[in-house]
Parts: C-alpha cells; structure tokens; sequence
C-alpha cells in the first residue's frame, strides 16, 4: 500500500549522497542503520510508508543472501511511489530506486573494507588493531537493539509489543549460548507470527 510522491532529478540526486555517507556509517551491516533509514526516508522526506519500510526489511531479512537486501527493496518502493497513477513507469522508477540505493550503501563500504581489511591483516598484530576489533562488538550490538526498537514501535509502541519483545529476547539468548540453527529460530518465529501470538 503506496503513496505517491513526486522526485526531481534533485532529490534521486541527494537520496544517492544520502545513502553515499550512511554506507561509511554501515558497522555490523547496512541494517545496523536502519533506524536513520526510517528517519530520513519517512519522518523527514516522506518517501515511504512504515508498512513499506517494514515489509521491505521483512521480506529481506527471511530470503537468502546478504542482509543489504532490505536496500534494494526500499529503493524499489521509493521508485514505485514516484511513478504516476496508472503509468508503466512504475518498473523503470522502481529499478532506478534500487540502483541509487543499492550503488550509494556499497560503492564507499565496499571500498573502504577492502582497503582496511588489506592494511588490518598486513598490521595484525599491532595493538590498535586489536582493540579496534573488539571495540566494535559493543557498537555494533547496540545499533542492531535500535534497529529492532525502530521495527517493533513502528507496531503501536514496546508496552503493545511486549510478546514480540519476549520473543527477541530468548531468541538472542538461544543464538548465544546453544548451537540451535538459526534456521529452527526463523522458522519457530514465522510459525508464531503465522499463528497470531506475535
């Protein structure tokens, strides 16, 4: 369920410089910044609905292949919005949404990663490297818990989503101290959400 929106050359301009500097922001993953996703692309420009932000990270997230997905699908929506009512536009827009995004989160990353992994492996051994590695899990814990803060107020609010909550928690616990397949959780979360308890 769509809006519509309309975008001058301008504005694909600065969604691509958007997602160019939030790409260099992305530790632990393009959805650790999903939070500031939703501020820019629905509280401050109004180019997606929360339902359309929400499913799109939702039918990402359970597909196989990397989780930058959600990306992808964003920029499809934003395209589709941009299409008038009725055009065969849609399909044009929506591929030109998911090449900016898509092109805007990985092109800097990507570069960057590979020339900091290239320079951490020949220096791995020093100090500073090692405290940089384990200087980010706490960062990166962090921003994933934003993320799912984002996701379930975006569903009335944590006191209403509170079995969804309880569902996260002992799903986390499980990943860290068993050796349960992620595939049984999903599973075990989508038979929950298929069955009405979350």
């Amino acid at each position: 369920m769509g809006h519509h929106i309309v975008l001058q050359a301008g504005d694909w301009a600065n969604l691509f410089v958007y997602y160019l500097t939030l790409s260099l922001l992305s530790v632990g993953g393009a959805i650790a910044t999903a939070p500031d996703m939703h501020r820019y692309l629905i509280d401050k420009h109004g180019l997606l609905t929360d339902l359309q932000f929400n499913n799109s990270i939702a039918i990402a997230q359970s597909a196989p292949g990397p989780n930058v997905l959600f990306v992808a699908l964003l920029g499809w929506n934003i395209g589709m919005n941009a299409a008038p009512a009725g055009s065969h536009l849609g399909w044009l827009l929506g591929s030109l949404g998911v090449a900016i995004c898509m092109v805007g989160i990985l092109l800097p990353s990507c570069t960057l990663t590979f020339v900091a992994t290239r320079w951490a492996q020949q220096h791995r051994e020093r100090r500073a490297v090692r405290a940089f590695k384990q200087g980010m899990a706490p960062l990166v814990v962090g921003l994933l818990c934003s993320t799912g803060w984002v996701l379930a107020s975006a569903q009335g609010g944590p006191l209403s989503t509170w079995p969804l909550w309880c569902v996260t928690a002992v799903t986390a616990v499980l990943v860290w101290r068993t050796r349960v397949h992620l595939l049984w959780l999903l599973i075990a979360g989508a038979a929950l959400g298929a069955s009405g308890m979350l």
